[in-house]
């Protein structure tokens, strides 16, 4: 595997890469978990030449979010990686990214507002941003992302729509299932920040989100089922439900699972502050 960290050993690194066959790309910010992993794999069975970015993206924190805290773990993750059978390693440096100077930033309407758009005012311009850059850095014939960002997936899908980004095409940027815990929790590289007590905690909230999705079917209010999630959130040990709500799978426009449309494609959106972390979920109700 190389590791490549300008764009100057970038550029003809993905050429020879391209005679070879198609090129995946799987951007991460690193510390990477079974999660991250599970995303190489899938890339690997879906094109012989599989990229992984990792970049600590410094314009999708917020004020007092964990930039400087955010785990960097390069050597690990190397090796992980290597054995993965990635063919390149892409970690520049914040400068090769973003060169003294830059001015440039891209904003998504409508589905980066609300839920996590709402709570980190920026974050979806900071990640629209730099997912754009890749894709024009690296130039992939698919790019694989994770369920559990759903509104992150979202976001990128209509950058790319909006901006003409024909490689990858919309209908290659792929989204692949939650990886989760034994106990049900989505992996994350949060999760290490949790203590032992509030570890064993925080699978409450995979568990209230199947428990509602549950009520629902039984023809529970929505109003009523959210809040009976927000009270066990908060039985549970967490601290503060920054949001529950329900929406459309595709547009993240606010569902009512009553309204006669689909079922199965409205989303229970979930985000919950246990501790000093900020845990987010997603789960179909269909």
């Amino acid at each position: 595997m190389q590791t490549i960290t300008t764009l100057a050993q970038l550029r003809p690194a993905i050429a020879t890469l391209r005679e070879q066959g198609r090129v995946a790309l799987v951007p991460t910010m690193g510390a990477l978990h079974e999660g991250h992993l599970t995303l190489v794999r899938a890339a690997r069975a879906a094109a012989p030449n599989v990229v992984v970015s990792i970049f600590v993206n410094p314009r999708q924190f917020g004020a007092g979010e964990d930039l400087d805290a955010y785990p960097r773990q390069m050597e690990r993750d190397a090796g992980l990686l290597e054995a993965e059978g990635a063919a390149l390693l892409w970690a520049p440096p914040p400068g090769e990214v973003y060169p003294e100077g830059y001015a440039t930033n891209i904003s998504v309407a409508g589905v980066s507002e609300g839920l996590c758009g709402a709570d980190r005012p920026g974050h979806f311009d900071g990640v629209a941003t730099v997912v754009c850059k890749l894709f024009n850095q690296v130039m992939p014939d698919m790019a694989l992302f994770g369920e559990k960002d759903w509104q992150q997936l979202a976001v990128i899908r209509r950058m790319a729509r909006d901006l003409d980004l024909t490689r990858p095409a919309v209908e290659a940027i792929r989204g692949v299932p939650i990886v989760r815990e034994a106990d049900g929790l989505a992996m994350s590289s949060r999760n290490a920040y949790l203590s032992a007590e509030q570890r064993v905690q925080a699978a409450a909230l995979p568990r209230t989100m199947r428990e509602a999705i549950a009520a629902l079917g039984q023809g529970a209010e929505p109003a009523h089922a959210l809040a009976e999630l927000r009270d066990a959130l908060r039985n549970a040990g967490f601290s503060q439900v920054d949001y529950a709500e329900l929406r459309d799978a595709d547009t993240l426009a606010a569902r009512d699972p009553d309204d006669g449309t689909d079922r199965g494609n409205v989303r229970l959106f979930v985000a919950a502050r246990i501790g000093t972390t900020r845990l987010i979920d997603n789960m179909a109700l269909g």
